[in-house]
């Protein structure tokens, strides 16, 4: 062999022990990335590729766009990416079929790459952690795995030193088989006989990163250990007593955790009720915080931070978690048609609408409302409240009329006491009502201040009294005024005096404890006053 053949061998296998330590670090590095991605994928309940696909930017970016369109193409690929980067990121941390996974791996990564390449006029839709143009991180992640796929170190410190004699095998019946001269170094692979301990002991050193892999992942997750779940049994007896004694584990100016409930937390699911033929739940998502109509007070950045928020795959998410806390209902102005459409027509989910029919006329948002598939409508508690106070009831009337001609039940909604007394008056009859109801007992709450945004129920108490008689079913709204009632406090309020369902408005990251909440306040206000009407 020839000392430029020898060179180039020891540069595709090199011997140094630091080299093949570091190399094998590099392959561990990249695979405990792909491993957490595809786990923290599968353990997404409502994760999907479609918003990245959607949003791709660049030559390619028309194939890649017809994936997320097409709904049986769009559940194979995120298959194929979840088990992808799992498989592919196992195989790495073990050194197993090495440089079979790290071109699987560049094969996945160049896909990432094309579909939102960082060149000069394809500005990227999807949020990164760092400004790119040509190399981001997609292109150095398939560049370390070339190296890899190069120098692959499962031979050294991996699962393929001890299945190497098994393919030599293989490859010598082969050989056989095409009588074909034997290559030499698989004549030392086949006779190389039984492997030291030390051997073995190298081809296991990626199942301790895969162990910390495993325990981090847990952790994170919100895994306790025994020790732990010991300590937190010892707090909450400590808790009963009148001195309880709480690991401070968050005071400074900034929170240093931040976890929410998941669907492993959730109690159960919201229960269901009938307006008429149409079964909601009794919780009913609102529209305003997705809508972007926050009453955010003097606090001017709050509705272009929601709408920057619930960009439409966050609605989409929204609504799945949703559905799977059991609330069926999202209640919402027809401005937001076109989004509820396509999470129907994309098969994720069968979330029910119902329109406040606001726009530029009544009948027009009730028209809008009903092309898209609205199950119920309402008269806008803001137009309602216009026209009673304008004594304009045969518009409500007709309104109404319109609804029921399509076969939906026709609500009148309100933030005043004075719209539903009016409406009642003049003899108007709705299948439900929708009205305001909630305390005045938080810090803004000041009576006379309505220019202040900072009031929806004005005369709570009359509202209570003059409702209980009312024998259509009541979706109360702004049950937690805008936010300035803890939720809690909130829902046994308005179920307690009188609410059949209550509308409110909920961020993802809320839904699961909220729903926990919920069902606690209906478990309590069985009893009540005024008899449930739906």
């Amino acid at each position: 062999m020839s000392q430029e053949t020898q060179a180039s061998r020891r540069f595709v296998a090199p011997r140094s022990p630091w080299q093949i330590a570091v190399l094998s670090l590099l392959r561990i590095a990249v695979g405990w990335h792909f491993l957490y991605e595809g786990l923290w994928k599968l353990c997404a309940p409502h994760w999907t590729s479609a918003g990245y696909l959607e949003s791709s930017r660049g030559f390619l970016s028309g194939l890649f766009q017809g994936i997320a369109g097409n709904a049986t193409a769009l559940r194979i690929v995120d298959f194929l990416n979840v088990w992808g980067l799992i498989l592919i990121g196992t195989a790495l941390m073990l050194g197993c079929l090495t440089r079979f996974a790290a071109i699987s791996g560049i094969v996945l990564l160049a896909l990432y790459y094309l579909a939102h390449p960082p060149l000069f006029g394809t500005d990227t839709a999807v949020a990164t952690e760092g400004h790119y143009v040509i190399v981001d991180k997609n292109l150095v992640e398939l560049l370390a795995l070339c190296v890899v796929a190069a120098v692959p170190t499962g031979r050294f410190l991996g699962l393929d030193r001890l299945l190497a004699p098994l393919w030599g095998r293989l490859r010598r019946r082969k050989a056989r088989t095409e009588e074909a001269p034997e290559p030499r170094e698989l004549e030392e692979a086949v006779d190389r006989g039984p492997l030291g301990r030390r051997a073995v002991l190298a081809s296991l050193a990626g199942l301790p990163f895969l162990g910390a892999f495993l325990l981090a992942f847990l952790k994170k997750r919100g895994w306790r250990s025994h020790e732990e779940e010991q300590l937190a049994a010892r707090l909450d007896a400590q808790a009963t007593t009148p001195i309880a004694l709480k690991p401070d584990g968050v005071t400074s100016a900034t929170i240093k955790t931040f976890q929410f409930p998941t669907l492993d937390d959730l109690k159960g699911q919201v229960p269901h009720a009938k307006i008429g033929k149409v079964e909601l739940s009794r919780v009913i998502l609102g529209g305003n915080l997705i809508g972007g109509w926050a009453h955010a007070r003097d606090l001017v950045y709050v509705d272009s931070l929601v709408k920057q928020y619930h960009h439409k795959w966050k609605v989409f998410e929204t609504f799945s978690l949703a559905e799977k806390c059991g609330v069926n209902a999202f209640l919402t102005n027809p401005v937001l048609c076109d989004v509820i459409q396509e999470y129907w027509k994309r098969g994720l989910g069968k979330i029910k609408f119902i329109s406040d029919c606001g726009g530029s006329s009544i009948e027009a948002g009730i028209e809008t409302s009903i092309d898209f598939g609205a199950a119920a409508c309402y008269v806008h508690g803001g137009m309602a409240d216009g026209m009673v106070a304008r004594k304009q009831f045969d518009q409500i009337a007709k309104a109404l009329d319109l609804i029921r001609a399509n076969g939906l039940p026709a609500g009148i909604g309100g933030h005043k006491l004075a719209t539903v007394q009016g409406c009642v008056e003049a003899g108007l009859k709705p299948d439900f009502w929708m009205k305001t109801l909630h305390h005045h007992r938080y810090w803004s709450g000041r009576n006379g201040k309505d220019e202040c945004d900072n009031l929806w129920c004005d005369k709570p108490d009359e509202t209570i009294a003059f409702m209980r008689e009312r024998p259509e079913p009541w979706i109360a709204f702004k049950i937690l005024a805008a936010g300035a009632i803890r939720p809690a406090d909130g829902f046994r309020y308005a179920l307690k005096n009188g609410a059949d369902f209550i509308c409110v408005g909920m961020y993802d990251f809320q839904l699961v404890e909220d729903t926990n909440i919920a069902l606690a306040a209906l478990a309590e206000t069985q009893q009540r006053e005024r008899p449930w009407r739906a």
